[in-house]
C-alpha cells in the first residue's frame, strides 16, 4: 500500500503535503480491507478517490472603502458527489490553498459519508483576510465571492456552509445575494440565521456534537465526563462551544487559546466566564489578550497544561510529534478532534501508539454538518424545529456516527481505534456505490 501511495503521488499532488497527509491516513487504515476486495482494485478505487470531480477557481474582484480595487482569489473543491450533493463550508484566510481545500474536501467526503445523510464532499473558499475589514467592505467582498461561485452550486448540486472565518454575518451577505442573482430563495446555503431559513443549534452543532461523541467514547470505555479535566485550543465557535457544553455536563476546562497564546483557568472557567469570551472573541472582533479573566500566557501553546482530555479545536497540524509526547508524559486520557487533523501524522501514531482515546475529527467535528443536512431538510419539507428538537437529533446522529466507527474494528488493548473504524466505514461506503454505479 505504501508503494501504492508513493505511486499516486510520484504522479500528481507531488508539492500538497496537507492533502498527501489526509490520503495517507486513510489508505493505511483501509489497506487490509482494499487488499481482501478484488472487485475494488479492478475498480480503480484508490485512484479515483484521490482525484477530485473537479477544482474551481475564479478571480475575486472587490472595492475597499477608500475605493480602491482588490483581487483576491476563490475556490470551490467538489470532490465526490457518490452519496449526494457536495457539501462543505466555505474558508476566508490568507493561508488558504488547493492544497488546504482539497485536503479538507477529501476529509469531508468520508466525513459526510459516516452522518449516514446523502451527502458528497466539497470544500471551498478564498485567500481574502477579513481581519481589519469594515462590515461593508465584508459584504462587498462576499457578493463579488457569490457573483462567480453561484454558476457552481445549487440545492441538488453542491451546498456550501461556512468554516473559518465565514459565519453567520458572511452566509447572510452570501445567501442574499445568491437569491439576487437566481431569482429563487432555495437552501443553496446552510449556517444561515433561523429567521431567514437557518436550523436552530447550527451556531452550537460542531461544538456540541464533538461533546456528544466525547461522551460516547468515554461510555465505551467505562469512562464519565463529569468532573474531568479538559484542555481545549482554539477561541472560535467550535472551541467556545465545545467549553460551554463541557461546563454544562460537570466537567472542567481549563484552557483556550489564539494565535497569540492561551487563557489558562486553574480551577477551570464558569458559563459567566463562556458568556464574557464570547462578547469578546465573537460579537467584538477582540483577543483572548483583552479579557481580564483567567490567566493568559503570551506565545504559548496550551498542550503542558495537566489534563485527562484533550481537545484541539483550532485549525489543521497544531499539534507536533513533541507537543504530542508531552500529552502523553502527562497521562491524558482521551484527545478528540474539534478541528479537522489538527494532529500531524507524527502526533497521531505517538497518540495512537500509547493506549490514548483517539477520535478523528471527520467522526468527532461532524456535527455542523449533520445540522446543516438538518436545515437542508428543513428547508425542503417548509419547516422549522425548536433547539430541543435539533438538539435531540444531533445527540442521535453523533451516536450513531460513533456505532458506526466501532463497527468494523475490536478493541486493542482495551482501547477501540476509532480512526481506522472510521476511515473504514467512510471508504466502504464510498467504494460500494462507486461500484454500484459502474464508470463514475
Amino acid at each position: 500500500m505504501a508503494k501504492f501511495i508513493d505511486d499516486i503521488f510520484n504522479e500528481r499532488d507531488r508539492d500538497q503535503s496537507d492533502f498527501r497527509q489526509a490520503v495517507r491516513e486513510v489508505f493505511e487504515d483501509i489497506e487490509d480491507v482494499y487488499k481482501d476486495n478484488k472487485a475494488y482494485q479492478k475498480a480503480s478505487i484508490l485512484k479515483r478517490l484521490t482525484e477530485a470531480d473537479r477544482i474551481i477557481q475564479f478571480r475575486v474582484c472587490w472595492q475597499d472603502d477608500k475605493g480602491e480595487i482588490h483581487v483576491n482569489r476563490g475556490w470551490r473543491v467538489q470532490h465526490t458527489n457518490t452519496l449526494g450533493a457536495y457539501k462543505g463550508g466555505l474558508r476566508f484566510h490568507p493561508s488558504v490553498t488547493v492544497d488546504t481545500l482539497k485536503f479538507l474536501a477529501f476529509e469531508q467526503s468520508f466525513k459526510n459519508a459516516l452522518t449516514g445523510f446523502p451527502m458528497g464532499g466539497g470544500k471551498g473558499g478564498s485567500d481574502f483576510d477579513p481581519k481589519g475589514k469594515s462590515n461593508s467592505e465584508i459584504m462587498r467582498f462576499c457578493h463579488a465571492f457569490m457573483d462567480e461561485l453561484y454558476r457552481h452550486i445549487g440545492a441538488e448540486i453542491d451546498v456550501p456552509a461556512g468554516d473559518i472565518n465565514v459565519g453567520s454575518r458572511e452566509i447572510g451577505y452570501l445567501f442574499g445575494r445568491h437569491i439576487k442573482l437566481t431569482n429563487t430563495w432555495q437552501g443553496g446555503l446552510t449556517g444561515k440565521k433561523p429567521i431567514y431559513g437557518g436550523s436552530f443549534m447550527r451556531t452550537e452543532a460542531t461544538g456540541y456534537g464533538a461533546v456528544y461523541m466525547l461522551e460516547q467514547a468515554l461510555n465505551a470505555h467505562d469512562l464519565k465526563i463529569k468532573d474531568q479535566r479538559v484542555v481545549i485550543s482554539g477561541a472560535g465557535n467550535v472551541a467556545l462551544h465545545a467549553a460551554e457544553k463541557l461546563i454544562d455536563m460537570g466537567a472542567t476546562v481549563l484552557t483556550l487559546s489564539d494565535s497569540k497564546g492561551f487563557l489558562y483557568f486553574e480551577k477551570g472557567m464558569s458559563r459567566d466566564d463562556i458568556k464574557t469570551i464570547k462578547n469578546v472573541k465573537l460579537d467584538e472582533g477582540g483577543a483572548l489578550v483583552d479579557l481580564d479573566i483567567g490567566e493568559y500566557k503570551k506565545g504559548a501553546e496550551p498542550w503542558s497544561v495537566k489534563s485527562d482530555i484533550v481537545m484541539p479545536c483550532a485549525t489543521q497540524n497544531e499539534v507536533n510529534g513533541t507537543e504530542a509526547q508531552i500529552l502523553v508524559d502527562n497521562d491524558v486520557t482521551v484527545i478528540v478532534e474539534g478541528a479537522n487533523m489538527p494532529l500531524t501524522a507524527e502526533a497521531q501514531n505517538i497518540i495512537m501508539s500509547n493506549k490514548i482515546i483517539y477520535v478523528p475529527g471527520k467522526a468527532a467535528n461532524a456535527g455542523g454538518v449533520a445540522v446543516s443536512a438538518l436545515e437542508r431538510s428543513q428547508n425542503a419539507r417548509l419547516v422549522q424545529w425548536d433547539f430541543d428538537d435539533v438538539d435531540q437529533r444531533l445527540q442521535k446522529i453523533m451516536k450513531d456516527i460513533h456505532d458506526r466507527c466501532i463497527e468494523n474494528v475490536e478493541k486493542i488493548d482495551g482501547i477501540y481505534p476509532y480512526r481506522k473504524g472510521a476511515n473504514i466505514y467512510g471508504f466502504k461506503k464510498l467504494a460500494d456505490t462507486l461500484i454500484a454505479y459502474g464508470i463514475h
